[in-house]
């Protein structure tokens, strides 16, 4: 069963659709972004976990803990892609082609396809947490 809640961003952001299997976060997304029209289910802890998450990230914080998730469906090397991600600092981003590089190091293979990096990348179900794009909080 998928359980739903909504989440208000500040002013100049789209709202949040929280999706949760009853006690991990399996979905982050833009409300404008996906088709889900949902009504809002009971506010579960994985819900007031994952707002709490979002309310010091969108307070120019860094949340020094990650709401338990789960990415179902995932190929091994979207998880490769997904480990990478999280290890991205709030703040410092990565282009595809670098993450493309730093696989086929670990590979030790000569090249890496970034579009296939960004496939994995545009394929993963929790936005903001795991993250395909940082903000730097410090050029506000």
């Amino acid at each position: 069963m998928q359980y739903f809640w909504h989440y208000q961003t500040p002013e100049s952001f789209d709202n949040i659709i929280i999706i949760s299997d009853g006690s991990h976060l399996t979905g982050l997304t833009f409300d404008n972004k996906n088709s889900i029209r949902s009504t809002p289910s009971e506010f579960l802890p994985i819900f007031q976990e994952t707002c709490h998450w979002l309310d010091i990230y969108f307070n120019g914080k860094n949340p020094n803990f990650t709401p338990k998730y789960k990415t179902n469906g995932i190929t091994p090397f979207r998880k490769e892609i997904q480990d990478l991600l999280l290890k991205i600092p709030l703040g410092k981003t990565m282009t595809y082609g670098d993450l493309a590089k730093e696989v086929a190091k670990s590979h030790h293979i000569k090249k890496m396809s970034a579009r296939a990096v960004g496939g994995a990348v545009g394929w993963n179900p929790i936005c903001i947490i795991i993250p395909c794009h940082q903000r730097d909080w410090n050029k506000r």
